[in-house]
């Protein structure tokens, strides 16, 4: 058996990019199943936001201030 810890260090290695990669398929490999109904439905909703973006619907704020205003 390969020691977690062992495992973390080695993975801390990697390049941002990959490092993200990782987490993002060990957290989907907690998931279980997939629910293609919710992949399609994300997906309808990330076209219409990029719509209405292209279009001007929406005012975009820099993440400088989207910030500020979470944190408040």
């Amino acid at each position: 058996m390969v020691d977690p810890m062992d495992l973390l260090q080695e993975a801390l290695k990697l390049t941002p990019e990959a490092r993200a990669a990782l987490a993002g398929s060990l957290l989907a490999s907690l998931d279980g199943r997939e629910d293609a109904d919710a992949e399609g439905a994300w997906a309808s909703e990330i076209e219409r936001r990029i719509r209405e973006v292209d279009q001007g619907a929406v005012k975009m704020v820099p993440w400088d201030e989207a910030r500020r205003t979470i944190r408040g």
